[in-house]
């Protein structure tokens, strides 16, 4: 049954993926989307764009699927006169089947958000998948302002043209944090639950766990009154290895290449599989939280959307990034009662940060298909994404601001946000005036999820950081109760003056290496390493003891060192040092940024 299921599922996977490919082509007026953006229903005479058209994206990096709608589908709307398609292998089943199946068919999308990693954008590009931008875009300022990065990137190419454009482009030095305020990643806590567990101190990760156990019988239910959880998991993002065990080892400085964590300084690099690798820390870590009633047992069924939704219901205690608990939970009526996510210091961790891309990040990439309509529209729309206005609006979802005029305005000479914009940020259900397109203001922020610029570059517009919780306006009423509880207990006014303070920050120097085109021989041993991998470390956490997790985890390494793990792993360690090589030669090629 499981096996058909899948079959039927895989089905109907292709079937939407071809249909939604098809739909994508079609032409017609501003109520050809069957309402259902919130751009209007009437057609808006836009004397460059005279046709309406719906644009496929296919954007690995979206967890959306469908018709972008609300405030951002009526910006994009009205200046292009066109909608947004979000084709998302994300929510499409994860994996590659989806990207398989649309380039088997010749035509991947209208606008492409995808990796390069692996040798993908020179085998998209010899596929005959890209449409090449270079007089599409010229004279642009996306190309005046960013040439060197867009170089940079396209020389992952061997044909001479514009293929790509790198995400993340920024004019700040690589080893300075691109996050802003919060890091990507950290042990993110119901303060209101810590502190009335006693703020008990954490010297390791392992410490966590009794922590999270008292926090759970202080706070045993949700806002709507269901059982509350410490921990709650998903699959969605699983690859090389299961995405959610992977995050606690940022905490300590590691990130993945593959089947190696490699310490962001290069000073360590582990095999995952290893018995005292920090994964099979992690794993552990997750199995022993189980063990104790702390994890959700929805996890192994869940998706994001539906993880998403707990959040913010106030169903799940801990978060590894703040961009989840915060931005899902932190309202501001419950930050005035003292209630929300904020970090919780572990005395021996290090937390990795992504460095500043000065070269642009060439891991993930905005690309025009080559079968687009209207091509030269979509250059039109790549530029604006790349302009101030549109980091600004697109960058929302990441931390920008939002429209000027709805979500902020320039009052003596600063950036500050509106009355609207302090209810509404950073993604909170309230609804958006008509003008703006109606709907509620967490369903009208961007699906793309990409962020084209680092949102820590000064905004022209502004003279201030595009990241408006960097504003000094945002910054002097930081004085919820939530605010000033945290502020006075870690003594530090923000998360990154607590992590630099404490030496507790390890940066990745921002560089633009990608991993090379590998075997095809590796690629297969690849994909059946990490499929046990994954299916191993779940019921590893699972286990009904420690003898069976034991077990489980001798099995795991035999059968993947039986597959040809081995040969995987050595291919991976020599991309992870190469990469820390490029992260030197990136630090010494330019100026190192004050510590």
């Amino acid at each position: 049954m499981k096996k058909k299921l899948i079959s039927i599922l895989l089905c109907m996977a292709m079937t939407a993926s071809v249909l939604a490919g098809c739909g994508g082509k079609s032409k017609g007026t501003a109520d050809s989307s069957g309402g259902s953006t919130a751009a209007g229903e009437e057609a808006v005479s836009n004397s460059k764009y005279e046709d309406f058209i719906t644009v496929d994206v296919f954007d690995s990096l979206a967890n959306y699927q469908g018709i972008q709608s609300g405030w951002f589908a009526k910006v994009v709307k009205d200046k292009f006169n066109m909608e947004l398609n979000i084709i998302a292998p994300n929510v499409a089943g994860g994996g590659d089947t989806l990207f398989q199946t649309r380039s088997a068919a010749g035509d991947l999308g209208d606008l492409i958000i995808t990796g390069t990693g692996n040798g993908k954008l020179q085998n998209l590009v010899t596929a005959g998948l890209l449409m090449d931008m270079s007089d599409l875009l010229k004279d642009k300022d996306v190309v005046k302002n960013y040439q060197p990065a867009i170089e940079k990137t396209n020389k992952l190419v061997k044909e001479e043209g514009t293929w790509a454009i790198p995400s993340e482009i920024s004019t700040q030095p690589a080893d300075t944090p691109s996050e802003g305020l919060d890091l990507t990643f950290g042990p993110y806590f119901r303060w209101d639950a810590y502190k009335e567990a006693g703020y008990p101190q954490m010297k390791t990760l392992e410490d966590m766990l009794p922590v999270l156990q008292k926090m759970q019988e202080v706070c045993p239910v949700s806002d709507s009154g269901k059982k509350t959880y410490a921990i709650s998991l998903f699959k969605d993002w699983d690859g090389n290895m299961m995405n959610n065990a992977k995050q606690p080892t940022c905490f300590y400085g590691y990130d993945e290449q593959g089947f190696v964590l490699a310490k962001a300084d290069g000073s360590d690099y582990q095999s995952i599989i290893d018995n005292n690798s920090m994964y099979v820390r992690v794993l552990k870590f997750f199995f022993d939280a189980n063990q104790m009633g702390l994890v959700d047992p929805e996890s192994t069924t869940q998706n994001y959307d539906t993880l998403g939704t707990k959040y913010k219901d106030g169903q799940v205690l801990y978060a590894p990034w703040p961009w989840l608990g915060q931005n899902m939970y932190n309202t501001p009526e419950r930050k005035e009662e003292g209630k929300g996510f904020m970090l919780a210091p572990i005395d021996d961790m290090k937390i990795f940060s992504y460095g500043c891309y000065a070269e642009g990040n060439s891991n993930s990439v905005m690309a025009i298909g080559s079968k687009a309509e209207d091509p030269q529209r979509l250059a039109d729309f790549i530029d604006w994404l790349y302009s101030p206005e549109g980091i600004e609006i697109n960058g929302q979802s990441s931390g920008a601001a939002g429209p000027e005029g709805l979500t902020w305005e320039m009052k003596d000479g600063k950036p500050c946000l509106t009355d609207f914009g302090k209810q509404a940020l950073p993604s909170n259900d309230v609804a958006v005036p008509e003008e703006w397109g109606g709907g509620s203001w967490k369903d009208g922020v961007s699906a793309l999820n990409y962020k084209t610029n680092s949102l820590v570059d000064i905004d022209p517009n502004t003279n201030a950081a595009y990241n408006y919780l960097l504003w000094d306006s945002v910054l002097e009423e930081n004085k919820t109760k939530l605010d000033t509880d945290w502020q006075e207990k870690m003594g530090a006014k923000t998360t990154l003056d607590y992590l630099e303070s404490h030496d507790q920050i390890m940066v990745a120097p921002g560089s633009s290496y990608i991993a090379p085109e590998e075997d095809s021989n590796i690629t297969t041993l690849r994909s059946q390493c990490k499929a046990s991998i994954v299916d191993y470390s779940w019921k590893m956490i699972f286990a009904s003891g420690e003898e069976e997790f034991n077990s489980l985890l001798k099995e795991m390494q035999d059968t993947v060192l039986g597959l040809g793990y081995e040969d995987v792993l050595a291919v991976d360690m020599q991309n992870a040092k190469d990469q820390a090589v490029t992260r030197t030669e990136i630090l010494n090629a330019a100026p190192v940024s004050e510590k």
